[in-house]
């Protein structure tokens, strides 16, 4: 008998304000409930939106953050489901990018810091410096935040050898400029950043659950990879919706990141 459990993804668009962020966060753990899900999982910084360049957005407001958790927790044990909800963090008056991980029954197991930030984030975010795994029922998990997924696997191995067979990565990628427009999940035309996330699962035997907002023309979208590196579902690009999905954790043995000796 197969350990299954069903996550879902919430394929967003960016929230125009940060209270829209609140109230689609909401809306979305009820709607992940009612389809059966365990966990569900949200973009990066979802709450109370990425600071992307040219976006103007308050500084990091920690009594906002505090009600948004709040009521996000409310909704989680209303619908007895667990969240992982991409947020930030206010540490001495500065950004980090985060996410808070809500169990079923409303209580906060702990927060995921962006440990590795892109060049292009320094100066708007400041990074963490922990990692973490957690429970959410039978599966464990890790989270890894965008950037840090892509182009450092060590953060996928790290949670993996620690028993997490599900890694959410959560993402933030729009297009840029003429940049390619895939229809299909890891287009050899588009960018590595598809690819990266098949290898992430592969080398590890883990699921990767992958979750982008939904954009005009975006790059990657969110998607579910099996722990042999195949692809078990993806969003349609720019479509806002759930991506629901039933992963057999018996697959999800980690042995490859348990036999990796490093150098």
């Amino acid at each position: 008998m197969s350990d299954s459990t069903r996550i879902a993804l919430a394929n967003l668009r960016l929230p125009a304000s940060a209270a829209q962020s609140v109230e689609l966060a909401r809306g979305a753990v009820m709607q992940a409930a009612q389809a059966g899900a365990a966990i569900v999982c949200f973009p990066e910084c979802f709450v109370p939106g990425y600071r992307k360049p040219g976006r103007q957005m308050p500084p990091p407001d920690a009594a906002f953050l505090e009600g948004a958790w709040s009521d996000v927790a409310e909704a989680a044990a209303r619908s007895r489901i667990a969240v992982v909800l991409g947020t930030e963090r206010s540490s001495n008056g500065n950004a980090v990018a985060s996410s808070i991980i809500i169990d079923a029954d409303g209580s906060v197991t702990g927060f995921q810091d962006k440990v590795q930030i892109d060049p292009s984030e320094e100066g708007t975010y400041t990074p963490g410096t922990e990692r973490h795994v957690f429970r959410a029922g039978s599966t464990m998990f890790g989270v890894v935040i965008c950037h840090e997924g892509w182009r450092y696997p060590e953060t996928v191995r790290w949670a993996a050898r620690r028993g997490a067979q599900v890694v959410f990565h959560l993402q933030f990628h729009e297009a840029e400029g003429q940049s390619y427009r895939p229809t299909e999940f890891a287009d050899p035309a588009n960018s590595f950043h598809e690819k990266a996330l098949l290898c992430r699962a592969a080398e590890n035997t883990c699921y990767i659950a992958s979750v982008n907002y939904a954009s005009e023309g975006s790059p990657t979208t969110s998607a579910i990879i099996n722990p042999d590196g195949t692809v078990l579902a993806y969003q349609p690009y720019g479509r806002a919706g759930l991506l629901v999905a039933d992963l057999d954790l018996t697959k999800a043995t980690g042995l490859l990141a348990k036999r990796y000796k490093p150098l």
